[in-house]
């Protein structure tokens, strides 16, 4: 009988480990940062205060898991919350129910290995859930984020509006239906 390939054989033959998704925990406060800091260039700063305020508002908050380690993260917020984000409030403004994705964030040595894909999958199947229609969230075109707008678009995201933000930067609006399971 053949012994079975080692775990390492397997993986370098056959991709990356295994990707699993769970909700936020505490003691994931340090690689959320790690990771947002590694993006900051094309979203919001965040500290650990901020984060424990947003992870306490959070309707969705989830990490992508390889080898039990946070490759990714999703934090999204349902209408009604208290944030201050101008971009919320925007999306608060204009439509009565809404789960706004605040921030999505894969590494960079994860991208293009269906993170983000798996993460927005997860939550348009939480919005379907909750019976929610509208998915809304932003992204720079002010400097112009490309690889954020392609990976939208195929989700269905479709521009409402644009705003510039304080220090000059400006966002195109958007929302998107869950997909019908």
């Amino acid at each position: 009988m053949a012994a079975a390939p080692s775990a390492c054989s397997h993986r370098a033959t056959h991709g990356p480990p295994t990707m699993h998704l769970r909700d936020y925990r505490p003691d994931d406060a340090d690689a959320v940062l790690a990771l947002n800091a590694a993006s900051v260039a094309v979203l919001s700063p965040l500290d650990a205060v901020h984060l424990r305020a947003l992870a306490a508002q959070a309707a969705h908050h989830r990490i992508a898991e390889r080898d039990g380690a946070p490759v990714g993260f999703l934090l999204a917020l349902r209408e009604g919350s208290a944030y201050d984000s101008p971009n919320y409030r925007w999306f608060a403004a204009r439509y009565p129910r809404f789960l706004y994705i605040d921030r999505v964030v894969v590494g960079a040595d994860q991208r293009g290995l269906g993170v983000g894909a798996a993460l927005y999958a997860d939550l348009f199947a939480f919005a379907r859930a909750a019976g929610l229609d509208t998915v809304a969230c932003e992204y720079d075109v002010e400097p112009p984020n490309e690889a954020s707008a392609r990976f939208h678009a195929r989700f269905g995201f479709g521009e409402v509006g644009r705003q510039r933000l304080a220090g000059g930067k400006q966002v195109s609006l958007q929302v998107a239906r869950p997909p019908a399971d």
